[in-house]
């Protein structure tokens, strides 16, 4: 059934053509021979490759025509974790560390960049210290709240989250706003979230009948 729902969506020559061409340019496929020796090595029938190139099309037509509607709405319940953040960061496993560390660049002795490269044991190792931009909603909920609370160029003193002590500094802030490419993802998330009620409702139909159906028979 939810594959029927999907598949239900009609597109034009013109959606089509669409899916093809980003569908080529994902797999670097820059010609119709190439593209034909792409469906080979994928034993791909045309009937399956136009499923497959066609797919995220006919999900986004239907996210637009079932979902778009609440997508605002969607929108402003999420939009406390949607904003999105740049922050310094020094990940240390040492408090006494961190503390040292934090006094340098309180007292302008070193710079995030420098000490990063040097002691932190995060990947941020190897981004001179910076992290996003990122959502909050990616974000630890202790360094969260910190953030929050936060105002931009402001660096925080050290912090405890599970192994870590934490130096940070925010850089800035980025609230979210409420445009066409949000309003997609809004309506993808509650697609995603559609899709998942329908698989379970699918699932406890079939409860019983996996239930009692007889162990160990045989056709």
């Amino acid at each position: 059934m939810l594959t029927k729902t999907v598949a239900d969506q009609t597109l034009t020559d013109e959606q089509r053509n669409q899916a093809l061409v980003a569908f080529a340019q994902q797999n670097g496929l820059k010609s119709q021979g190439e593209l034909e020796q792409f469906c080979s090595a994928q034993v791909l029938t045309p009937h399956a490759l136009a499923h497959q190139v066609e797919l995220s099309q006919r999900v986004l037509k239907l996210c637009r025509e079932r979902f778009l509607s609440k997508a605002e709405a969607q929108f402003l319940a999420r939009k406390s974790q949607l904003d999105q953040v740049v922050y310094s960061l020094l990940r240390i496993h040492n408090e006494g560390l961190a503390r040292e560390l934090f006094l340098q660049l309180q007292e302008g002795e070193a710079s995030f960049a420098e000490l990063a490269s040097e002691f932190s044991d995060g990947p941020e190792r190897t981004t001179r210290g910076i992290v996003g931009p990122v959502s909050l909603a990616q974000t630890h909920p202790l360094l969260v709240q910190r953030l929050r609370s936060a105002e931009v160029g402001s660096l925080l003193e050290p912090f405890q989250v599970e192994q870590w002590w934490l130096v940070v500094r925010l850089e800035s802030c980025r609230p979210a706003i409420f445009d066409e490419s949000m309003a997609l993802q809004m309506s993808h998330e509650l697609f995603e979230a559609w899709l998942e009620q329908q698989v379970d409702e699918e699932l406890q139909k079939l409860a019983p009948l996996l239930l009692t159906s007889p162990v160990g028979a045989h056709p």
